[in-house]
């Protein structure tokens, strides 16, 4: 099978955003305070440039995101992956319309659990499909998106 032509920034940038947007769940990575990987999915909200998740509060994804605030989310394939890194905070006051739109894209309310909420602010978002995409997959660096 032929490799597809690399998508140009603007085109990956917009595939992105509609991952975001309309998938519903993530592989989320996190490490304890002494390095333990520890990988799950969880399903999440892209909401005002954040993502919002929400675990159950004694798994090992909240302890190590309440212990060291760091992430890493995957979406989609291997032969097209979006990867996010940031820095996770826990919410102790979501308002009722973004938790209501967590519930409706999750298919799940976590209030009902008392799950706490985490608003993952990205500071790296890299997307590619094939190596052709590799040298310029990052889209996002620091906190602000590219321009190309």
């Amino acid at each position: 099978m032929p490799t597809p032509e690399a998508r140009p920034f603007a085109t990956r940038k917009a595939d992105t955003l509609h991952r975001l947007a309309t998938d519903i769940d993530a592989w989320v990575s996190t490490a304890s305070p002494t390095g333990t990987p520890y990988l799950m999915p969880l399903s999440f909200l892209w909401i005002e440039g954040t993502i919002l998740l929400a675990t159950a509060r004694n798994n090992p994804t909240s302890r190590n995101l309440q212990a060291t605030a760091q992430v890493h989310l995957s979406l989609g394939e291997t032969r097209d992956v979006v990867l996010i890194t940031g820095t996770a905070e826990l919410v102790d006051d979501l308002p009722d319309d973004q938790a209501e739109a967590f519930t409706q894209k999750a298919g799940f309310d976590p209030r009902a659990s008392n799950y706490p909420f985490f608003r993952v602010t990205p500071t790296r978002i890299q997307a590619w499909r094939e190596v052709n995409e590799l040298k310029d997959r990052d889209l996002m660096l620091n906190g602000s998106w590219l321009t190309s």
